[in-house]
């Protein structure tokens, strides 16, 4: 915090709205007061994240996560504190006085960690690409025909596209004059041919290079593309992506997401693209919310990452036969198991996005993307009656039924029943036959999801998730000790007339549990050695992600706004009085469960005597 004056940090605090820039990252849904998106720091079915704009705080009511706006950008970016308070001035438009290097330096990782170290890497692998390409002669027949496919100066400066050389010793020379040298790092970092010597040759040789970033922007991995020679063909695999690495899994990697993200959470939707050519030329024609796999192949893991910020995919693959196969691959992939809903953009002549740029320009391809989309029954009726001679009854029959089992799926009853006509009108059935037999594969499907369930059910075996194991690992039962501990820490946190109570009363205070010990003792150095006693700046204080959830969690309770007569004295009393007691039967129990083992049957019945005996005072306090 040295680097930021406290009063920055404060002023920062006060003019940013948690949910304003949580929203950036999540898809955050209103449900009273508070906003509820799915958890992204573990596998969350139900949406159990919830962001609190009053008391300006998140909390996750399955992992046990939480904090405040400073909190949620260092665990969801990797972020040192400076430069989380540096990324919220930046999304919040507050003004400050230091540097994005600065914030950069100081939240970089551990130098002398192995991610580190790659990081470096591809840092300077990546500037030296790009300077090959467009400042040196050994890269202008690329540049050239990167320019003549028709990427502007702009778009190679933005998405930082390079230039492999032919001569393959080229980057390593680089790297060992960049005092990056290490044969361990070099044969980690996948930039080298696989080779059991340790003599490096780059990977990529006589290749234009696209940089493949992180979600924070950071190169992470390269795409090859060979390019046509004089000869007008290509000397080898038109595609070469960088190996995974402890810094790259393509399952997790998705192309522009870094530079898409913010325009797919103002469009509401994201637009999925065959190819990184694709995204790029539909970055230029103004379209920012494009991304692409890391093959035609969507994973679980790019789903995961999407769910974060949208429910809406266009999927606008190549609309060659290829492309058609990609994309009824992504429909059944994305329905499986998944709310979002999608449109498809098939473009026509059987072109892909760049070439339908190229030969019809920028507006025909706005317009296309915007008015020209399908829905998913319509590309799946289209899909199927593909290669279909529908004048012969047996293969007519066969289109019928599976279009039929297609709409089973289908949950808008208008749009089964727009299909249906279709149907009806095409064919000259009956509405009443179309809808009889559709309505028997519903039924089907039904039963086969029931013995999925059942099936899943029986082998789900599966530990408690880590993320849960951490925060919630011996955490006590929740007794009325312990609600009276969290509720008088939470009136602590927030209203400062409870130290004046807690003052005048003549009782010496200790916690039960050890994280709520831990924090009023936090809390009481905090409260009387700073000006801003707010909750917000107390998250900041703690020195963990573990109490700032533990302490999230209880501010996080729901008490009245004025503390009520005797309220705090009553949790006093709990606390100093009914403490012993809870101490005593939890010894009594663990004497129980002794003799129980040693097969005492004497003492199980003296100790069970006094446990009951104990209940029974704990009740009457």
């Amino acid at each position: 915090m040295s680097r930021i004056p406290e009063e920055t940090i404060q002023s920062i605090r006060e003019k940013t709205d948690i949910v304003q820039i949580i929203s950036q990252y999540l898809q955050l849904r209103k449900s009273g007061q508070n906003y509820f998106a799915s958890c992204p720091f573990h596998d969350d079915k139900t949406p159990s994240f919830s962001v609190s704009e009053k008391k300006q705080i998140y909390h996750c009511f399955s992992c046990g996560r939480g904090g405040n706006v400073f909190s949620f950008l260092q665990e969801m970016e990797g972020l040192s504190f400076v430069e989380a308070v540096g990324k919220t001035a930046e999304l919040a438009d507050v003004p400050i006085d230091f540097t994005l290097i600065d914030r950069a330096r100081e939240s970089a990782p551990d130098p002398d960690s192995m991610q580190a170290k790659l990081l470096a890497v591809y840092e300077k692998a990546e500037y030296f690409y790009h300077h090959l390409l467009v400042n040196t002669q050994t890269g202008e027949e690329a540049y050239r025909y990167l320019l003549d496919r028709g990427m502007t100066k702009e778009s190679i400066e933005t998405f930082k596209i390079g230039f492999s050389p032919p001569k393959r010793e080229a980057l390593k020379l680089y790297l060992d004059n960049e005092g990056l040298n290490d044969p361990e790092l070099l044969k980690k970092s996948g930039l080298f041919s696989d080779r059991e010597d340790d003599v490096f040759l780059d990977r990529f040789s006589n290749r234009i290079l696209f940089p493949i970033n992180n979600a924070k922007g950071q190169t992470v991995a390269f795409s090859g593309r060979a390019f046509m020679e004089q000869s007008g063909n290509y000397r080898t695999a038109k595609y070469m992506n960088s190996p995974e690495t402890d810094l790259f899994n393509k399952r997790r990697v998705l192309f522009n997401y870094d530079k898409a993200r913010a325009s797919i959470r103002r469009e509401n939707e994201v637009i999925l693209f065959e190819g990184f050519m694709d995204v790029i030329s539909a970055w230029q024609a103004g379209v920012k919310n494009g991304i692409a796999s890391m093959g035609t192949s969507l994973t679980e893991e790019q789903i995961s990452v999407l769910d974060k910020v949208t429910d809406h995919v266009v999927i606008a693959y190549d609309g060659d036969d290829a492309g058609l196969e990609a994309t009824k691959r992504a429909t059944d992939f994305i329905s499986k198991d998944t709310h979002f809903t999608m449109e498809i953009a098939t473009f026509p002549e059987k072109l892909d996005p760049d070439d339908y740029i190229q030969t019809k320009g920028i507006e025909a391809f706005q317009d296309f993307l915007k008015h020209g989309r399908d829905t998913l029954m319509s590309f799946l009726m289209a899909y199927h009656r593909k290669g279909l001679n529908l004048k012969n009854e047996s293969e007519r029959l066969k289109y019928i039924e599976i279009v039929l089992k297609e709409l089973a799926r289908v949950t808008s009853a208008i749009e089964r029943e727009l299909y249906l006509k279709q149907l009806q009108d095409e064919f000259d059935l009956s509405l009443e036959t179309l809808k009889e037999q559709m309505h028997t594969f519903v039924i089907e499907q039904q039963n086969e999801r029931r013995a999925e369930k059942r099936k899943e059910a029986r082998a789900d075996t599966s530990p408690e998730p880590v993320q849960s194991i951490v925060f919630h690992r011996n955490q006590p039962k929740e007794t009325a000790l312990i609600r009276a501990e969290k509720n008088l820490l939470h009136r602590l946190f927030t209203l400062d007339e409870t130290w004046t109570i807690l003052n005048s009363q003549d009782k010496e205070l200790s916690f039960s549990d050890q994280d709520h010990q831990v924090l009023y003792l936090m809390y009481d150095e905090f409260h009387h050695s700073h000006e801003d006693t707010s909750l917000q700046s107390f998250l900041d204080f703690l020195p963990d992600e573990r109490l700032k959830s533990k302490a999230s969690e209880i501010a996080w309770i729901s008490l009245s706004e004025e503390i009520a007569p005797g309220e705090i004295e009553d949790y006093l009393s709990v606390i100093c009085d009914r403490q012993p007691l809870e101490t005593r039967l939890q010894s009594k129990k663990e004497e129980l469960k002794l003799a129980e083992r040693n097969g005492d049957k004497q003492k199980q019945q003296a100790l069970s005597f006094e446990i009951i005996n104990i209940i029974k005072q704990m009740k009457s306090n």
